[in-house]
């Protein structure tokens, strides 16, 4: 276990916290930082807004009467302090992991996470929510306090929440965590206003002030007896208030204070330098958002009407690759997924090739705008959908699993999951030339299999599946990277004859051709996909099926109706069964 210093180790909750003098308070702080360090260094995690919010988390927790009182962490990437003194700090090692705490708040784990968080810009909402609900209920002495980012407060969702909360009296206290820092550098107007706000240049009237909030600030975030008093104070004022806090990202390990981006969530580091484990030298293939980034800009230097557009992630997606070669072509539009894709729309009437590139987990928050804006105007703008299937550590907030089933029944969507590398850069290749519907293109997280990837790019047709290998018993249909687990299957099991691969890219619309004759000719059906079991690529090849009458036997494997988990991805796949081993048991019965 860890060597616990003098103070961190007695904190087992907020009312140990509480009976520390003022004084004890900048130790505690500097023990909690070493100790997150400590841990992330080695089991990995999100680092630099936890430390940026370390005398934050504790003033917090001094001030307020939690677990009375609410306290909602915006994403909640931020979070691991208020976790650590809350009652997780001896469990605090198995962040993460599979079986272990969730990286981010949840209601489930713990009376002092008021809220689950994940995505951003929710929590003004959500305090709103519980604040009228106090007000109800008489309990008019709660107080109910929300940290949030100045790259999550310019998302539109917490503008209503400001919008609405500004015409009540309801007891809320935002903390605007000011750091000019999101994932990625925070961006837009409101940015631009808050850094005058910081240097004394913004205009007398205050935007949060005309939106009715009490307004105080900006305050040292990293001054405790500062932050003690302010919040003292405030607890007293009725009514909805703003505290403006500066802090600095990554504060406390000065590489991470120096380099941002990479330290919101650096891998193993070394916890007295910070300098970055070396990955080993053996050449590896790469990750999927590489291969979207770079063919883009590949594309883009040919095709003067290619523009991208990102929703805050420009690293996460690699769109940064166009914003470097071409950056008056590529639109980071900060945490606003509804307007990232509207935006889009927009362009393509205007006769624009539009990359939207938006995790898969995020496009959820858009989804009016694919079928309002996009889908019934059947304007071709193509979306590149990271991280889809199971992300891993992220967990349930974060898997996207649910978009083959959400967008496979909006009409005029193409929707293709490329098998490689290989595929992805094709059907991005076949998209630009021009196509007459918008497609959705989704690929996972990390890495794909190929060392010798960019091949020179070739024209697809839209809605054909391929036969990867004959066979005489048994037909398994795959879509996505999941497939290739399949080819490694067959040659394991080493009954050449008897296993027929189809990969079904297109999962809409689907290859009726090829796929009449699969259930002409085969008994045995497997479908695999890395999406939600119901209404995903499975079910769309059951009711093929059953619309030209015929009746067999199709297994489908997916993701099973439950959220799951987070872990390492391998063990979800098993939790799913959708994993080899289960697979190879099911195949076994019929050889």
């Amino acid at each position: 276990m860890h060597s616990l210093k003098s103070i961190l180790e007695h904190i087992n909750s907020p009312n140990d916290l509480k009976s520390l003098k003022e004084k004890d308070l900048e130790q505690l702080a500097s023990e909690l930082r070493e100790f997150i360090i400590d841990i992330v260094s080695v089991k990995e995690g999100h680092l630099g807004a936890s430390l940026g919010v370390v005398e934050l988390t504790i003033a917090l927790h001094y001030v307020f009467n939690t677990p009375v009182d609410k306290l909602i962490w915006d994403v909640g990437h931020q979070a691991y302090g208020h976790k650590i003194l809350t009652g997780r700090k001896d469990i605090f090692d198995t962040n993460r992991q599979f079986g272990g705490i969730s990286g981010f708040p949840k209601m489930q784990e713990s009376e002092y996470d008021a809220f689950g968080t994940g995505h951003s810009s929710t929590s003004i909402s959500a305090l709103l929510g519980m604040a009228l609900a106090a007000q109800l209920q008489g309990k008019f002495r709660r107080q109910h306090i929300a940290v949030i980012g100045d790259a999550s407060i310019a998302s539109g969702m917490a503008f209503e929440g400001l919008n609405h909360a500004g015409v009540t009296n309801a007891n809320i206290l935002v903390v605007l965590n000011d750091n000019a820092m999101g994932i990625d550098p925070s961006v837009g107007a409101l940015k631009k206003y808050l850094t005058n706000v910081k240097t004394g240049t913004a205009k007398e009237e205050n935007i949060f002030e005309c939106l009715n909030f009490h307004y105080s600030g900006p305050v040292n975030g990293h001054d405790l007896p500062t932050l003690i008093k302010e919040l003292e104070r405030l607890q007293k004022i009725e009514g909805p208030k703003l505290l403006h806090v500066i802090t600095t990202k990554g504060k406390g390990l000065q590489k991470a204070e120096e380099n941002q981006v990479t330290y919101h969530a650096p891998g193993k580091f070394d916890k007295q330098t910070g300098e970055l484990q070396k990955k080993n030298s053996i050449a590896e293939p790469p990750k999927f958002q590489d291969v979207f980034g770079k063919t883009l800009v590949e594309l883009a230097k040919k095709n003067t009407k290619i523009v991208g557009i990102t929703p805050a992630m420009p690293t996460g997606s690699s769109l940064k690759f166009l914003m470097q070669a071409i950056p008056e072509r590529a639109f980071d539009v900060g945490i606003a997924e509804q307007h990232a894709v509207t935006l889009a729309a927009g362009m393509a009437t205007d006769g624009l090739v539009v990359f939207c590139n938006v995790y898969s987990t995020f496009l959820q928050r858009a989804y009016d705008q694919v079928i309002h804006d996009v889908a019934i105007q059947n304007l071709p703008v193509i979306f590149c959908l990271d991280r889809a299937g199971l992300v891993g550590e992220d967990g349930p907030t974060h898997h996207g699993v649910f978009d083959i089933s959400y967008l496979r029944c909006i009409p005029n969507l193409i929707i293709f999951s490329p098998m490689n590398e290989v595929e992805l850069r094709n059907i991005m290749y076949t998209s630009q030339l021009g196509l007459k519907n918008p497609i959705a293109i989704r690929y996972p997280r990390g890495r794909g299999k190929m060392l010798n990837w960019q091949l020179p790019m070739k024209k697809l047709s839209i809605g054909k599946a391929v036969e990867l290998k004959k066979g005489n018993k048994i037909a398994i249909l795959s879509t996505g990277p999941i497939g290739n687990m399949i080819s490694e299957m067959i040659e394991e099991l080493n009954r050449p004859d008897a296993i027929a691969h189809y990969n079904f890219p297109f999962i809409k619309p689907l290859d009726s051709n090829l796929l009449k004759e699969i259930l002409q000719k085969f008994n045995h059906i497997i479908t695999l996909e890395d999406g939600s079991a119901i209404g995903g690529f499975g079910s769309s090849v059951l009711e093929y099926a059953n619309n030209i009458g015929i009746h067999k036997i199709i297994k489908i494997f997916g993701i099973p109706d439950v959220f799951i988990t987070h872990g390492a991805t391998e063990k979800l796949y098993k939790k799913a069964g959708i994993d080899k081993m289960s697979v190879k048991q099911y195949v076994q019965q019929f050889l």
